[in-house]
Formats: structure tokens, sequence, C-alpha cells
């Protein structure tokens, strides 16, 4: 089988889906695996580093994509590369698809067999396949470094000869993998932290990592089978906002991490909270590709509201593109290992996992909630 790992072409993206070690096991196993040139570079692994552990280095992007029986990628390709792809050939990678319908119809039309990974059930025997968590825990590890380096405060106490400096106030709103990495992020730089999710479940954790737990009573059974947060009522959401809102007015820090999937992502903190919090306090959002949970929020961007400034950063595992890279490949590698047998694709879509993260073969979407997008007009 020949495995392609071509280089990410979208903007701003430094990370690569397949590392060294990981090509290095794959060629052990008999497959034949070709890197398309520089597709490591930024990342800080080097052509010579795939050579080393036996890959073909590609200089053709074209051939690249047009050769493989298997492409490895972080993002779904562009267009014109999913054209190119051979018929029963398989794509994995970072996918998303029912927010890019016309590229799966793409892949559908071209019978190409495709799996995304952010579709992986949230059961035990996925876990070591999470992209998800792995690329939460970058994001939630950068968000803290990011607002350090923004705000005007030290995060420790210092007591210095000029008097002691009080540590900072964060707070995290949502405690996912994102929030509790951010949590103990801040810790470790010597801040006070709150922490606040409509799952009751995470207060131990919370509180584990040395910081405060807010508690709303009336919120309840606000999590769904899968363990992620779902949607809430109305009211509910009221009392959330009134709760996040006296926190956010304490805080020097405010990092929002809060995400339902396949929806947009809830506001808690809105315009006039921000108008009430401390000039020179941070917001770090998270969710801000998915419409911020900062009503201010802008996707990319930096905007400064009444002396506050609110950060709105996009993809921030590609600014750590080295040990994310490592993650990623990781996952895909154990995902793989589940999904070949003998080298080869063994396509049981009755298997909890790989019915779960399929998308199409054999010229059909397979993925519920893909088609109920495709179905209602949404585009690429």
């Amino acid at each position: 089988m020949n495995v392609a790992i071509p280089k990410e072409t979208r903007p701003g993206e430094r990370r690569v889906s397949f590392v060294p070690d990981m090509v290095k096991r794959m060629v052990k196993a008999g497959q034949s695996v070709r890197v398309e040139k520089g597709a490591g570079d930024e990342a800080g692994f080097s052509d010579e580093q795939y050579s080393a552990v036996g890959a073909e280095i590609v200089s053709d992007h074209n051939a690249i994509w047009s050769d493989a029986d298997l492409v490895i990628t972080i993002h779904m390709p562009a267009p014109d590369d999913i054209k190119r792809m051979k018929s029963g050939s398989t794509l994995v990678g970072f996918l998303f698809p029912a927010q890019a319908t016309d590229a799966v119809k793409l892949l559908s039309d071209g019978k190409v067999t495709s799996f995304s990974m952010e579709s992986l059930p949230r059961i035990t025997r996925a876990q070591s396949m999470d992209v998800l968590s792995s690329m939460s825990t970058v994001s939630g590890y950068k968000a803290v470094l990011m607002a350090a380096a923004t705000s005007g405060k030290f995060f420790p106490m210092l007591v210095t000869a000029a008097g002691t400096i009080a540590p900072s106030k964060v707070l995290i709103l949502g405690a996912g993998v994102a929030g509790l990495q951010a949590i103990a992020t801040a810790r470790r730089l010597g801040a006070v932290v709150e922490a606040f999710d409509v799952r009751p479940a995470v207060k131990e954790q919370v509180e584990s990592l040395g910081a405060k737990f807010l508690e709303i009573e009336a919120v309840e059974d606000a999590e769904t089978a899968g363990g992620y947060a779902k949607e809430l009522s109305e009211e509910e959401n009221k009392k959330i906002r009134e709760l996040t809102g006296e926190a956010a007015a304490r805080a020097d820090i405010v990092i929002t991490t809060a995400l339902i999937p396949g929806r947009p992502a809830p506001k808690l903190i809105e315009a006039d909270v921000v108008r009430k919090m401390k000039p020179g306090a941070v917001i770090v959002d998270l969710a801000a590709e998915a419409g911020g949970n900062c009503e201010l929020t802008q996707p990319g961007k930096d905007v400064v509201e009444n002396g506050v400034i609110i950060l709105g950063p996009a993809n921030l595992p590609a600014t750590m593109p080295t040990h994310a890279s490592q993650m990623y490949a990781k996952n895909i590698n154990t995902f793989l290992d589940h999904l070949l047998d003998d080298g080869k694709i063994n396509l049981d879509l009755e298997d909890e996992i790989i019915g779960a993260t399929c998308i199409t073969h054999d010229g059909e979407v397979r993925h519920e909630l893909t088609r109920k997008a495709m179905e209602g007009g949404s585009g690429s």
C-alpha cells in the first residue's frame, strides 16, 4: 500500500500529519511511505529525517495525491487535490465534513473512502486515538501563555523590594480538556484560578488542580451521553451568564473554552460584562472559530473594548507545531492500527470506531450529520 504524507496548504498551518517516528513504524510494517518535500519543515522534521526512516521524498505535489492508496492529512484537502485522488483510495484526517459539504461531495463522487478523526466516539477503546483531546491540550496550554504575554500583570504573587505584588486572578470557562490544561498551566504560573462548567461531574477534576469550582445548583443534566456539554434552556443560560459575569468582573484573565458539537459556541460573556471588567484585563476566546463565547470576539483578531483586550486566536495547535504534530501522528497511527489488518484496510462498518468515523465510502455519504448538512444546502 502506498501511503502519502502531503504538505499542508492551509494558510498558517505549520503542523505535519505524520512524523518520522510513526513513518518508521509504518515502513517496518511493510508499507511504502511517500512524503512531500518540505512537509515537515515548519514542525521541525526535515526531509533527511524522513528519508532516514525509509520514506521516499516526492517533489511533485500532484503525484503525492494521485499515486496514493492512503493519504494522511490534518485538514480537509483542497478541491483540486481531492480530484487527484484515485477511485478506491482512502483519506484520514481532521475533516469536519458537515462544514465542508462541497468537499464531501467530491470525495463521494470520486469513490474515495474517508475517515474524519473528530467524529471518534468517546469510548475507552478510542481514547488513544482522540485527536480532539490532543489538540485541545495544546490549545489550553498556549492560551494561558498568550494571556500571560498580553497581560500587564505578573501571574504569581511576588515579594519584592518594591513591595508585595498580588497574584493574577484567572477565570476558566469550560472544564473540558482545553479548560483543564489551562487551569493546570495557570496554576503552575502561580495564578489564583476559578473555573466553571455546566457539567457538575468535572468539579473534582477542577479542584484537584488547585482551582475553585463555581457552582450553579439550578443547572442539571447538562452532559450528553458522550461526555460533552449539551445545549441549555434560556433560563439556565441566563443564570450562567449572571454567575460568569460576576466572576469575569473580578478577573484579570478570562479563558473561554465552551463548545457544543455541531452548534455555534454559547455566548457566556456579553458586551456589557466586558465593559464592567478591569481595564487591562485579557480574554482569550478559544471558541472564536465557532462564533466565540464572548459577544465581542472577532475570529483571528485582537479587539480592545473599554481597555479590555479580547483575543480570538485561530488554530492554536499550529503555533506549537512540533509537539502538536507528534501528538496528532500518534493518534493517527493508533487509529490506523485499528483500521488496517495485515497491511490492508479492513472496512468493518459494524465496528463502533470505524463506523462512527467513516464519512464516505463507495460513492455514498455514510455520516448522518453530514448528510443532513448536505440536504440543508451547507457549502464548503
